[in-house]
């Protein structure tokens, strides 16, 4: 709803940096979205709660994807190691 199609930049034309940046911005955003759907679970009823389970389960997958990638990448952040964290306590 208002939202609109936006053409993503290649990988590939992204220079090592770029790519580590939209890395971390790709984890930050599917964090957020896992706390969201986290939180409308809390407040479901009937079949919202299928829903928000199935938002929270791929959320965590992607997050999971997202996390293991940027290890391999060697990229070493606190803010990773928090997130990481956060995911694990919450599962």
């Amino acid at each position: 709803m208002g939202e609109e199609y936006v053409k993503e930049t290649k990988i590939r034309d992204l220079s090592i940096e770029e790519k580590q940046n939209q890395l971390m911005i790709s984890i930050i955003k599917t964090k957020k979205e896992l706390d969201v759907a986290s939180k409308n679970f809390e407040f479901a009823d009937g079949d919202l709660i299928d829903y928000y389970t199935y938002q929270m389960k791929a959320a965590r997958a992607k997050l999971d994807y997202l996390i293991k990638r940027a290890k391999k990448e060697g990229m070493v952040l606190p803010m990773l190691e928090q997130i990481e964290l956060r995911h694990k306590q919450a599962i």
